[in-house]
């Protein structure tokens, strides 16, 4: 996985936040739009009503058969109540028009004259919106009525304030965009976070796998480089060939167990690894691999006591191994050989030496991107750390007092 796939797999997250915010955007402003357009409606609906309602009683007192009277009117409560309304008989002229007393919104009367005319010349109902001259917005419903013959000859002209019912509308508007802009922003919020939660593993796993081929060909360079050197060597002289051989198998060893390093690793962290659990004495395990490994110039003790664990076999003496190995690698001062001592009880392995030491601190930094306590690059204490953790147990590492780092392998403890 190149580094360029890396980085747009670390985009994915921004391209899901853009894609759901285009949704939810395209969502709010559907919904926006149908509840914008309900809650018109239903303002428009009271309005006409209230307005048909004063049109309907106001028909019934002027019509006395095919007479219009408009005298009883002026008695009744609709007169002095809002919304105001006009008796007006357009163009036929068969009675005098009458005006409500209570003048509810400034309304020239000449307007109120037309829309009779045009709803007795229509014979049809009138609704619509009428504009003032400093902004205002009357609601209008002009009803017709027409004598026995069916002659329209006069019409009914209810005007009622708009203010209050658009007022009302435009907060809604309002509430409907900021509440559409909020959960738009919302989901691209959530969606961002959701996206690189769930992306965060993948990302994690890609980015340790190019720090693990990277480690991997960094340990592999120098004893390739040693290797060709011995292969350019032989060419040279054939003579050497017998000495240099043992160097060669030595380096092929070593290349061998940096690349089971990486196959063991890939597999723990894959979790395909599968642990072959049974009772080993850990003690005896520990003492055959110091036996085992060349000490070259260190000073190895040991100090056991009988500790029986439920464990890999396999997975322990390659983690101990690697503990060993780093210990007598890198715990050392320099001019001078490693001294290193074991100690194994109660379930835990103690690695101690007299190195330099490490900084706990970034302990677990090295860990994860498979260093080891020297500074040198390699996989052997990530192994470590890996089997214990496949085996419910820790790692921890410190330093002495004295100096020198300390590694202490915990593993399930059996009675």
């Amino acid at each position: 996985m190149t580094g360029s796939a890396l980085d747009r797999l670390r985009g994915l997250p921004r391209w899901i936040a853009g894609w759901l915010c285009l949704i939810t955007a395209g969502v709010a402003v559907v919904l926006g739009a149908l509840l914008i357009r309900a809650d018109e409606h239903a303002r428009v609906l009271e309005m006409d009503g209230e307005m048909r309602g004063v049109a309907t009683g106001v028909t019934r007192l002027v019509k006395e058969g095919d007479t219009v009277v408009t005298r009883y009117v002026g008695d009744d409560e609709l007169n002095t109540a809002c919304p105001q309304f006009a008796v007006l008989p357009g163009e036929s002229g068969r009675f005098p028009g009458h005006f409500s007393q209570q003048e509810c919104v400034p309304v020239a009367r000449v307007r109120l004259e037309q829309l009779a005319v045009e709803a007795v010349r229509g014979g049809q109902r009138l609704t619509g919106y009428l504009a003032g001259d400093d902004g205002q917005r009357w609601r209008v419903y002009v009803e017709p009525f027409r004598t026995s013959n069916g002659q329209f000859v006069g019409a009914v002209v209810v005007v009622k304030d708009a203010g209050p019912a658009l007022a009302a509308h435009d907060r809604l508007v309002w509430l409907v965009v900021g509440g559409g802009l909020l959960a738009v922003a919302a989901a691209g919020l959530a969606g961002h976070r959701i996206a690189l939660r769930a992306l965060r593993p993948a990302a994690t796993a890609l980015q340790q796998q190019e720090v693990l081929l990277a480690d991997t060909a960094h340990d592999l360079r120098t004893p390739v480089a040693a290797l060709r050197a011995l292969a350019e060597t032989v060419v040279r002289d054939p003579e050497q060939r017998t000495d240099l051989l043992p160097r060669t198998v030595d380096l092929a060893q070593r290349m061998g167990d940096i690349i089971d390093g990486v196959l063991m690793r890939a597999r723990l962290a894959a979790g395909v690894e599968q642990l072959d659990i049974q009772p080993i004495w850990l003690d005896q395990l520990v003492s055959a691999i110091v036996e085992q490994t060349p000490a070259q110039d260190a000073r190895i003790t040991v100090t056991t006591s009988p500790t029986r664990v439920d464990a890999d076999p396999a997975l322990v003496r390659r983690a101990i191994a690697n503990l060993l190995d780093n210990a007598v690698r890198h715990g050392r001062q320099p001019g001078s050989g490693a001294t290193v001592h074991i100690t194994v009880a109660g379930g835990r392995v103690i690695v101690s030496d007299h190195g330099p030491g490490i900084d706990p601190a970034v302990a677990r930094q090295q860990f994860d991107r498979f260093t080891s306590g020297g500074g040198s690059s390699g996989l052997g204490l990530a192994i470590v750390r890996w089997v214990a953790e496949a085996h419910s147990g820790t790692l921890r590492v410190y330093n002495a007092e004295d100096g020198g780092a300390i590694f202490e392998l915990s593993l399930p403890y059996a009675e």
